[in-house]
């Protein structure tokens, strides 16, 4: 799935949500910082384990993840 080797999913790890590189860091938890306007710098900062290429992919994956197809119901 394009690329992104750093987003892994282990029934283990956080209940098998999308992680980062097999750590306990879920991807919807950087993705929520970058959306809630944290600077990259102090997303690395704040998690020394995480490098910027995480950060990139993270946002790829949900970017990814947007693209699925929904259609709204029709009212009655």
């Amino acid at each position: 799935m394009l690329g992104l080797d750093r987003i892994t999913f282990d029934p283990i790890i956080m209940g098998g949500q999308a992680c980062i590189r097999g750590m306990r860091i879920p991807v919807s938890l950087v993705v929520n910082l970058v959306a809630n306007g944290k600077p990259v710098e102090e997303i690395l900062e704040e998690y020394p384990d995480l490098e910027s290429e995480d950060i990139r992919q993270s946002l790829l994956y949900a970017a990814w993840l947007t693209q699925e197809r929904v259609y709204p119901f029709k009212s009655a």
